[in-house]
């Protein structure tokens, strides 16, 4: 393949049928890959760090993974529908300017997510070049942005090796921690918790959930004739099969290792595995790991950041240039938000998850409750680039059901800053999530059936 064909040339563009390629497949080996990797490992150890057991918080865990999982995939099978990014098709819900509201939150988690992959891969890294922490978080950061330059397909080649190699680690690794630790005891120490159990699910959700907002990203490249059904099957396949498997472990780790695993993760899990070169490899792993992910954040950020502003000047398509400059700028604002946070890593992450959730699971709600079930998968295209058109520049009916559906988790929301006056009724138990999945769905399919929207969307559109 010449290099001019594996940089793509699109961003918020449509996706010509003659441009699309690969098979369903594609979203098993990506998403697997995305997951099996190091802050994976961290989020399922945070079930137990916060007072779980390891057969409740690992069943929670596969809970979260499969609802929060099942949402994220439905995203996935609009991808080779419309075409599109993710977040470009709100702007049907939003209005072509009112969908810069959830999409500034959006940028936010890209954000963050890059920072707090940078961390942990900035200490792999370091190890691997024999520099301190700080310059390992600087070239990973680097090397993510280079990566996400070239885009798609360089993106859905990393995927699919690190899906090889981080499975075979991850057999490894087991192997090794299951030598070291009396698993009967630990599996016989159950005792169930409903707020230790609802905090492991919405871990897991609020993770699975976090792709939502660019899942279809990387499925708008297939064939408009794939199935929607394999798609989703192949997305929540590969993101549960690869997050419960590192959940898995992060749970057994911090159950046997408690303090030596809180202190430095990183290197307690390489020490696993033994010194020397299989050090190093491992090193390698958990850097390509995140490098994978990261590359997702960073190419959904510069995704969100486009669809932002063109919103406002009506642009359609970017250059090279554009986009360099767009991809450079998540890369910094990560990179510093790492550098600031990196030693107060563990309880800065599990309420930044659990925060994420507030804001986009009432996103994800409208948008899937508008695209499957008011506008029955049909969109006018064209229209999502005109203030003036279909859609309008601002819808304030759906902008309103979205910060209802903030409002409403508010009472039941659970975080080291903040704790809603209904949760202590319910032992401590984390229930936002749910929610924000139902009040916004509700409220914005009654309002949108009993407004003009069915009406204006009956007829089928084609993409240009």
């Amino acid at each position: 393949m010449a290099a001019e064909d594996l940089v793509e040339r699109r961003s918020i563009d449509v996706v010509p049928d003659d441009e699309r390629h690969g098979t369903a497949f594609s979203q098993f080996t990506l998403w697997l890959g995305a997951n099996l990797q190091i802050t994976a490992v961290v989020t399922g150890a945070l079930a137990v760090v916060f007072g779980g057991d390891v057969v409740w918080s690992a069943a929670g865990l596969l809970l979260g993974n499969l609802l929060g999982g099942a949402v994220m995939a439905l995203h996935s099978a609009q991808g080779p529908k419309l075409g599109l990014p993710q977040m470009i098709q709100s702007r049907a819900q939003f209005g072509v300017r009112g969908a810069i509201v959830p999409l500034l939150l959006v940028i936010l988690m890209y954000v963050g997510f890059f920072a707090s992959g940078s961390v942990l891969a900035g200490q792999a890294t370091a190890e691997l070049t024999h520099t301190s922490d700080t310059t390992g978080i600087i070239v990973f950061a680097v090397i993510t942005a280079v990566t996400a330059a070239v885009g798609y397909r360089l993106i859905h080649a990393l995927g699919r090796v690190a899906g090889v190699v981080c499975a075979l680690a991850f057999v490894y690794l087991g192997i090794r921690l299951l030598d070291r630790v009396d698993l009967s005891a630990l599996l016989g120490d159950a005792h169930f918790d409903l707020p230790m159990f609802l905090l492991a699910v919405s871990l897991s959700a609020s993770w699975q959930l976090a792709f939502g907002p660019y899942v279809a990203d990387y499925s708008r490249y297939l064939p408009r004739s794939t199935s929607g059904r394999a798609t989703f099957w192949w997305t929540l396949s590969g993101s549960a099969v690869g997050s419960q498997w590192s959940m898995t472990f992060g749970v057994l780790v911090a159950a046997s290792a408690g303090d030596a695993f809180l202190d430095n993760q990183v290197g307690y899990v390489v020490g696993l595995g033994g010194t020397g070169l299989i050090a190093s490899f491992l090193y390698f792993v958990i850097a390509l790991g995140k490098l994978t992910i990261n590359v997702l954040n960073t190419y959904g950020g510069f995704m969100s950041l486009v669809t932002s502003v063109s919103g406002f000047r009506g642009q359609r398509t970017l250059s090279a240039r554009g986009r360099t400059a767009y991809i450079t700028l998540i890369m910094v604002a990560g990179t510093v938000v790492a550098l600031l946070g990196k030693d107060t890593f563990l309880t800065s992450f599990k309420d930044f998850l659990l925060f994420l959730l507030t804001f986009f699971t009432p996103w994800s709600a409208i948008n899937l409750v508008d695209y499957y079930l008011i506008s029955r998968e049909r969109y006018d295209i064209p229209a999502l680039t005109d203030p003036d058109g279909r859609y309008g520049a601002w819808r304030w009916d759906a902008l309103t059901v979205y910060g209802v559906g903030i409002l409403a988790q508010l009472p039941f929301l659970v975080t080291h800053f903040y704790t809603g006056p209904l949760a202590d009724p319910l032992g401590g138990a984390d229930i936002s999530w749910i929610v924000g999945l139902v009040v916004p769905a509700v409220l914005y399919w009654l309002l949108a059936r009993r407004g003009n929207t069915v009406a204006l969307r009956e007829t089928t559109y084609e993409m240009p």
